[in-house]
């Protein structure tokens, strides 16, 4: 059975949209009403422990977020398609151009985590692995994914919404999917990637994607979105529609 959906736009040019850890395939909701539906067909999936698939059993792991879209794209007929992740879905959309790089158009990597993984120095690991129990941990490292600039109410709705729409199993299960996977022997290295960051993001930041992605893609550029952090589909959601569909928009006719 394939993955739970939601689809926007009706358009000729599909595009597979992947959240990231804290999110679903709803975790994009701010930008839905702007995107340009009569040029391109979206559509946001849930991976396994999330959202429509919470109580989906699975490895939970970045080869089966990437074999499952795969499979979710031939259950709709769709042959070939641009990919758009954040965060952990940025490293699945690599992933899913390894396994299917004919079928790939292009690629925007949103706050991507990049193939390689991420190093992190124990207590920053020991917290991370904590926050599958934890909203009050998930609310800090929102905080800090943000620059610290946020209202609180929005840090408070951002960890709950993640507790509730997460199995805490998948949830702790991805971290050392999105941490410790690294594929970045394999990648083929010719689609079109445009990678954009918060310039407010502490980690996923434009120093980290310039010794990753602009290395490891010959048609890779990078954008730095102001006034975001890790979340720009909440924190500057016209400005996040604009750069994407401003860089899928010549591969429409792939």
């Amino acid at each position: 059975m394939a993955n739970t959906f939601h689809r926007v736009g009706t358009g000729a040019h599909p595009v597979l949209v992947l959240h990231g850890w804290f999110g679903d395939a709803h975790a994009f909701a701010p930008i839905e009403p702007w995107l340009s539906g009569d040029v391109f067909s979206y559509v946001f999936m849930d991976c396994r422990g999330y959202g429509g698939m919470h109580d989906a059993r699975g490895e939970f792991t970045i080869e089966e977020i990437a074999t499952d879209a795969l499979t979710l794209a031939n259950a709709l007929g769709i042959d070939t398609f641009s990919v758009v992740g954040h965060s952990m879905g940025g490293m699945a959309i690599e992933r899913i151009a390894v396994l299917a790089p004919d079928r790939v158009r292009a690629l925007v990597a949103v706050a991507p985590v990049p193939c390689g993984g991420i190093a992190h120095e124990p207590p920053t690991r020991r917290l991370l692995e904590a926050a599958a129990g934890s909203t009050e941990i998930r609310r800090g490292i929102i905080d800090r994914s943000t620059g610290g600039r946020l209202p609180g109410t929005w840090l408070d709705w951002k960890a709950q919404y993640s507790m509730q729409r997460a199995s805490a199993e998948a949830f702790a299960a991805y971290f050392p999917a999105w941490a410790d996977t690294d594929f970045s022997a394999g990648i083929v290295g010719r689609h079109p990637v445009k990678v954009l960051v918060g310039e407010h993001d502490p980690v996923f930041n434009a120093a980290l994607m310039e010794r990753t992605y602009l290395r490891r893609y010959a048609h890779a550029s990078l954008e730095v979105l102001g006034n975001a952090g890790h979340y720009p589909m909440n924190e500057t959601p016209l400005a996040l529609v604009t750069a994407i569909e401003r860089f899928l928009a010549p591969f429409g006719d792939a």
